[in-house]
């Protein structure tokens, strides 16, 4: 299908953009005769309004939330658009997450949709605009590959959407006009969509005239547009019931990729890019029970392990290492698990890799048996660091004592793991990235909070500071928490941790 093309058609600025570089090598026909035909002799469509999904009384509770931050403001909030990854071919779509966790749509959203929040005197009013679906009697529906129902399959109507998602709808090209509405109280989502944002900072450059100050505008800061940011990044700190659910559902999915790679190692340690094969196990599993993976799938075998984000994926897996498999599903929903498991290939750990393995493994239980509300989210990562810090020093690798390395200007231990411990996990797999510090890292743990913990050690095959037995082993354990009202809960406990059960989980599924 990539090698067929279509002819260009002209859409309105905010509308999804015309196909590229295709009128060249066009050959569907423009004669009145097949148009006419084309468009006629179709069934009626029976269409049917679905019933409002689960989730969206959860999205509007959070647009309820958004709402009493911003009174009197008007907030656009787009989708996105789809992204070029070579000449006229597109990667997936995947709409912004502010967007899906504010409207409910996941991996069925249009692209080039938008969310507008229109300021009311009891809060806003909230309006989904999306390129409708054209008559099967437009040249749209077999002219263009990009949106056309004869290249993509059938798209939803205005009123199915709105049903569905509980949520007024209206047709893109009226878009066109709140954009030019904008004023001294429009804010937008910046990194959602350049068009948009570029269409809203014109205006913004008009009303401003001469003067830079201008209320609303800030040529260099757009400060209100940021702090839009950060607050729907802050709203998904805490997560509801609903995408509480989710992510059980992609850590259990992830759970039964892990089981298929491992049930997959015969062919997989036959290949000589082992890796790949990998890879393309746990991604068949992730479109198969979800949308897609939730980032690239990280298979690290033997010292590759020893390279944080490994996603070349292009070596062997050999019996007698081990190999790091950092991966997770994303739901249809756009939640994501992120789950790190280590384990060796031909199924025993050495004994070197055991008791580095199960220094990871204690590390990760010390942090975990801290967690409940109250305490702060770098504390997490300190009980961490203390476990690795003291085993390093056992060990006779570092040149100062563990007390001694644990102090904020030495941290010699740190050689060996240089990332953190712990980010908060959900429709991002490094969600609410854009959330303050001081509600991030320095921030309180609350019931509901979502989060990976991920100690590890690595040991470059170079580094002369261990001993050679050490040397091109890298280990991480990584599990996903629900902080609950009285401590937390292992999501992904059911993955074995242990050394004794990884090896048994090994031996039993090869």
């Amino acid at each position: 299908m990539v090698g067929m093309s279509s002819q260009q058609q002209t859409q309105p600025a905010t509308a999804a953009p015309a196909p590229r570089a295709t009128s060249n090598r066009s050959t569907t026909p423009g004669s009145d005769g097949f148009k006419e035909y084309i468009g006629s002799g179709w069934a009626e469509r029976e269409e049917t309004l679905p019933d409002a999904r689960e989730q969206a009384s959860f999205a509007a509770s959070r647009r309820a939330a958004i709402s009493e931050l911003y009174r009197g403001k008007r907030l656009i909030i787009p989708a996105g658009r789809l992204k070029q990854r070579s000449n006229d071919t597109d990667y997936a779509f995947r709409a912004h997450s502010a967007f899906a966790h504010l409207t409910g749509w996941g991996s069925d959203s249009e692209p080039g949709s938008v969310l507008v929040l229109e300021p009311t005197d009891a809060g806003h009013d909230a309006t989904l605009y999306f390129r409708e679906r054209a008559g099967r009697d437009s040249d749209e529906f077999y002219a263009n590959p990009e949106i056309g129902e004869f290249w993509i399959g059938p798209r939803p109507s205005l009123a199915q959407v709105a049903s569905d998602l509980a949520l007024a709808t209206r047709g893109i090209a009226d878009l066109d006009a709140v954009v030019d509405a904008t004023d001294a109280d429009t804010i937008v989502l910046r990194e959602a969509d350049s068009t948009i944002t570029d269409s809203v900072d014109a205006l913004r450059l008009v009303l401003a005239g001469d003067d830079a100050s201008a209320p609303g505008y800030d040529p260099e800061q757009h400060d209100a547009d940021d702090q839009l940011a950060r607050d729907l990044s802050e709203l998904r700190l805490v997560k509801d019931a609903y995408e509480v659910a989710e992510l059980r559902s992609a850590i259990a999915a992830t759970a039964r990729g892990f089981d298929d790679v491992i049930g997959d190692l015969e062919r997989i340690t036959a290949h000589p890019r082992g890796e790949r094969l990998v890879e393309g196990v746990f991604n068949g599993r992730a479109r198969a029970d979800g949308n897609a993976v939730g980032y690239d799938t990280i298979a690290a075998s033997g010292p590759h392990a020893c390279i944080l984000h490994w996603t070349r994926n292009d070596g062997p897996v050999v019996p007698g290492d081990l190999i790091l498999l950092d991966a997770g599903v994303e739901v249809d929903s756009y939640y994501t698990a992120d789950i790190t498991r280590t384990f060796p290939i031909d199924g025993t750990f050495t004994e070197t890799q055991r008791l580095v393995y199960e220094t990871v493994r204690e590390a990760a239980d010390a942090a975990f048996a801290i967690v409940r509300p109250g305490i702060k989210f770098r504390e997490i990562h300190a009980t961490a660091m203390a476990v690795i810090a003291r085993r390093t020093a056992e060990w006779g690798l570092l040149p100062v004592t563990a007390e001694e390395a644990l102090q904020a200007d030495n941290q010699h231990h740190r050689r060996y793991m240089v990332h953190g411990t712990s980010h908060h996990l959900g429709l991002d797999v490094h969600d609410c990235a854009q959330a303050r510090r001081e509600l991030y890292l320095d921030g309180v743990l609350e019931a509901g909070m979502t989060f990976t913990i991920e100690p590890g050690l690595y040991f470059q095959p170079d580094d002369l500071t261990v001993p050679e037995e050490f040397r091109g082993i890298g280990v991480r354990i990584e599990d996903n928490i629900l902080v609950t009202e009285d401590g937390a809960e292992n999501l992904s406990i059911a993955i074995p941790r242990t050394a004794d059960d990884v090896e048994a989980w090994v031996q039993r599924l090869r």
